[in-house]
């Protein structure tokens, strides 16, 4: 096959957060696949000339993703960027401004679009769903969309909408930790982004799951508190502490390289 029957793109460069580094998809010892290697993948099985650079770090806010990461992809001519930023913005206690990060996005936006890059983003689900804790954030999050929205189509950016799909809640497509996705959530992420991008054959990443087993409310309130003493009680520890998980981290994959693609059972 050539490029050119299924996609154009020869240069692929993900920026963002712990999500598209991969985070819930590996493990420290092996290393982290995640949605954007697979995306990466999906599109080296056409192209395999591809190249492809991964730039995301753990923990990183938006601002931070635009300073630290921006200035690098654009440096590499890529005719494909992936951009996901916001979460770290979104989950933080105080001192969220849905303006102030769209604004960062936007900018990461005009950039890349104005060197002829074709940019592709993702709306963040019901987190409440996910954590019954993170309830709240709902305003927020439907307020950051909307303003992505807004952005996506000012720019002419692709948008992977998953807010609307109420099988982006299940929490088979969730770590443990509930704030990154599973292997199989990194998946469906990949393959909805296929299918964003208009590849064929990637229609089903919003496909039912079989229905859960019942959970009793004991079984769920302890799941609750080996989550909070697991997860939830370290991420704040770091945040009263001013630390982060991508403290002295830098990018998995920081130039472009080519794209080993897997077997198909590994997929």
């Amino acid at each position: 096959m050539t490029t050119t029957q299924h996609h154009p793109y020869a240069r692929y460069v993900a920026i963002g957060d712990s999500q598209t580094e991969g985070v819930g998809d590996g493990d420290e010892a092996r290393g982290y696949r995640g949605w954007a290697d697979r995306l990466a993948e999906i599109l080296a099985a056409v192209n395999p000339d591809l190249l492809y650079a991964n730039l995301a770090v753990r923990g990183r806010r938006t601002a931070l993703i635009k300073a630290e990461q921006l200035g690098p992809a654009l440096a590499m001519k890529p005719d494909l960027v992936t951009v996901m930023a916001g979460m770290n913005d979104l989950v933080r206690p105080s001192g969220f401004d849905a303006a102030r990060v769209a604004a960062d996005i936007e900018e990461m936006f005009t950039e890349l679009t104005a060197a002829g890059a074709h940019v592709a983003t993702v709306t963040f689900p019901d987190i409440g769903r996910i954590s019954p804790l993170a309830r709240r954030a709902l305003p927020r999050v439907l307020d950051l969309n909307a303003r992505i929205r807004a952005a996506a189509d000012r720019h002419g950016v692709t948008v992977l909408d998953t807010f609307p799909h109420r099988i982006t809640g299940d929490p088979r497509l969730w770590s443990g930790d509930r704030m990154h996705a599973s292997p199989l959530g990194h998946a469906r992420i990949a393959a909805g982004m296929a299918d964003a991008l208009g590849l064929p054959g990637h229609e089903g990443w919003l496909a039912t799951l079989p229905p859960l087993a019942p959970v009793s409310v004991w079984g769920e309130a302890t799941a609750h508190a080996r989550w909070f003493t697991g997860f939830m009680g370290p991420w704040l520890w770091r945040r009263v502490r001013g630390r982060s998980s991508g403290d002295g981290r830098e990018a998995k994959r920081p130039v472009l390289g080519a794209v080993t693609v897997p077997d198909p059972e590994r997929a």
